[in-house]
């Protein structure tokens, strides 16, 4: 009979000590590699150049700027009111007392946090509630909300799809989404914006070589304004029998005559798509994120996907509070109608003024592509001297050398507010053009590389 370790007699446990010391002895010493220090790190030797650039050329930091109040239409930085073009409340919930109430009426309720996930600490009856109500909303049988938009995408489809899959997105998806193709360990590929020409050339040159294929676009793009031909993809769907899904993230109350969507634009059935994806941050006022569609689909993302069950549920009170926004959208769409009136007002107003708005159909995203970087950050700290907040985005976010100013387009603005950041944007543009700004910065980009 063997005997345990405990049963070893001193004598014995002695001489295993002293060969074990023996073979330590014996090891070559290790040569120790130190991890470079972080602000060695490419990425923020970057960042300090640029912000050294920006300082000598006062092009400012729009970056993590401080709202005092509210992100409405109106809001308050460094003490003093703006008018707001830097908010995704599209629709005006944010501040209605209507979802607030809600949302303190579940926190005395149900407490702060959800506390786990809902798969190991049981769910709140408001969970259920709004889920049901985005599956009628998007006309589908099922629907689950995630704490996260970019865990929601990023958890969905590397929970789908994998190593014997293949992924074909359209080249302005999300980062969320990119990253959960990734993840995935599918097959990658990728087609021109809105050039369905090119996915049906990799749909039928890929034919039959994976056990699935999941097409992702979005119903309203947020770099560019813009919304996919669902009729065609549909078609396409048909002949070659993808899964097709469409991130709603911007699409939700601001696209289609009553905010249902990129699907009421072409009269399309909700089930016709596989995958609903969106968020509750933007028109609904509240967190989170969500998928819609099929019970089997829930199902699975229930069980399987790691942002459902291995993180903590959304807030209850943040729940409660898309609710009711929810139910506001549906019952006063008159909102839809006036942010989309204000978005076609900026987009004429714009493109008459001579501003290069892109792809831009005029709901609640309308880009001015300036092109440089440089020229994007001088008139977003422009803007802001003048009274208007309007952030800029430039490369990795978009290609390089399409840098923009992105004006959100809220229900809340007035023609006023929107006729005079038009005007101001086009004046600051002018002026900065003529400073030769460009040349400047790339002079001292050249001179630090």
């Amino acid at each position: 009979m063997t005997r345990r370790k405990s049963q070893l007699s001193a004598q014995e446990r002695s001489r295993a000590l002293s060969a074990a010391k023996d073979a330590i002895g014996r090891k070559t010493p290790t040569k120790i590699v130190r991890s470079p220090s972080f602000d060695s790190l490419p990425g923020y030797k970057e960042r300090q150049v640029m912000r050294d650039i920006g300082r000598l050329q006062n092009l400012g930091d729009p970056t993590f700027r401080e709202l005092a109040t509210r992100p409405g239409a109106v809001s308050q930085i460094q003490q003093k009111d703006v008018i707001n073009f830097g908010s995704y409340d599209y629709i005006g919930l944010n501040a209605d007392p209507r979802p607030a109430k809600a949302a303190k009426q579940a926190i005395d309720t149900f407490g702060v946090s959800a506390s786990a996930s809902r798969l190991t600490a049981g769910q709140r009856p408001v969970h259920r509630a709004l889920e049901e109500a985005l599956a009628r909303h998007y006309d589908v049988e099922d629907a689950l909300t995630f704490v996260s938009g970019h865990a929601t995408n990023i958890s969905t489809i590397a929970t789908l799809v994998g190593k014997n899959d293949q992924i074909i997105s359209d080249a302005f998806v999300h980062n969320s989404a990119t990253v959960g193709i990734q993840l995935s360990g599918a097959a990658r590929r990728s087609f021109a914006h809105n050039d369905f020409d090119a996915l049906e050339t990799i749909l039928a040159d890929t034919a039959g070589q994976y056990r699935a294929t999941l097409v992702i676009v979005e119903g309203h793009y947020s770099m560019d304004g813009d919304i996919p031909d669902l009729r065609r993809l549909i078609d396409l769907k048909s002949k070659y029998g993808f899964w097709l899904m469409v991130d709603e993230a911007h699409g939700l109350g601001c696209i289609g005559p009553t905010g249902k969507g990129v699907r009421e634009v072409f009269d399309i059935p909700g089930q016709a798509v596989d995958i609903w994806m969106g968020t509750l941050s933007k028109s609904l006022g509240s967190t989170g994120g969500y998928i819609a569609g099929s019970r089997a689909l829930i199902d699975i993302l229930k069980y399987e996907a790691p942002g459902s069950v291995y993180s903590v549920a959304l807030a209850p009170n943040l729940a409660a509070a898309a609710l009711t926004s929810l139910t506001i959208l549906e019952q006063e769409p008159d909102r839809v109608a006036k942010l989309q009136d204000n978005g076609a007002f900026f987009l004429e107003a714009a493109q008459k003024a001579g501003l290069d708005t892109g792809f831009s159909i005029g709901s609640s995203i309308v880009p001015v592509i300036v092109g440089h970087t440089a020229l994007a950050l001088a008139a977003s700290q422009e803007l802001l001297q003048r009274g208007f907040n309007v952030l800029p985005i430039a490369f990795p976010g978009v290609p390089m050398n399409e840098a923009r100013l992105r004006f959100f387009i809220s229900s809340e603005h007035t023609k006023a507010q929107v006729s005079d950041a038009v005007n101001v944007t086009a004046d600051i543009l002018n002026d900065l053009r003529e400073s030769q700004l460009e040349a400047k910065v790339q002079s001292a980009i050249s001179g630090i590389t």
